[in-house]
């Protein structure tokens, strides 16, 4: 028996190391794994979620987005960019919305169509927006500063945005949609996205 004994415990050693090797591997796996995605998530590109009628038809609810954060830390929004923000009075709540004043532009809305005017455009120049479908005859003029832009929502009769609550200022917006995921059959890179600088 003593010899039996003896040659059992290298095997229940060497299984004792497999299984630390083992452990020490997953936990060097997970630590490592946090490493990369933790910079990309906060930095480069995280998911969200569509929620709300805001911007119908151009998204939906439910829709899966990834959002590229790296691109406004390398240069600004531009008019047409849809955008992930803060919203302003709440900013633990995420917002989806098109932008359509730049810093230190003049933005006027006269029966819901938008004319903006900057040093480019003094006399105003009249925005396109191919992808509004349901409109508002609003009436306003704001005047935007350093840092400072104005967006809306695609669905004008039903979207909460700048009309409403004001200016985003520039550290709050979070990035612009990337790439559209879910559903699969409205995947798309750039979803929504719109050059309106060609009127510029």
């Amino acid at each position: 028996m003593d010899g039996q004994q003896k040659n059992l415990e290298p095997q229940i050693e060497a299984k004792g190391q497999k299984i630390g090797s083992s452990l020490l591997d997953t936990i060097k796996f997970i630590v490592l794994a946090l490493i990369i995605v933790t910079p990309i998530r906060m930095f480069i590109a995280q998911p969200f979620i569509v929620s709300g009628s805001s911007m119908d038809p151009t998204f939906a609810t439910g829709q899966y987005l990834i959002v590229d954060e790296l691109s406004y830390h390398l240069g600004d929004p531009k008019r047409g960019d849809v955008i992930i923000l803060r919203y302003p009075n709440d900013t633990k709540k995420f917002f989806i919305k098109r932008v359509i004043g730049l810093p230190n532009e003049t933005l006027e809305i006269r029966d819901g169509a938008v004319t903006i005017k900057n040093m480019e455009h003094p006399e105003g120049f009249a925005m396109s927006e191919p992808y509004i479908k349901y409109t508002k005859n609003d009436t306003m003029t704001k005047m935007l500063g350093e840092g400072e832009y104005f967006v809306m929502g695609d669905n004008r009769a039903a979207s909460s945005d700048s009309r409403y609550w004001g200016v985003v200022p520039r550290d709050l917006v979070v990035g612009r949609a990337l790439v559209r995921l879910l559903p699969i059959a409205s995947a798309a890179v750039l979803p929504g996205n719109y050059n309106n600088e060609t009127a510029d």
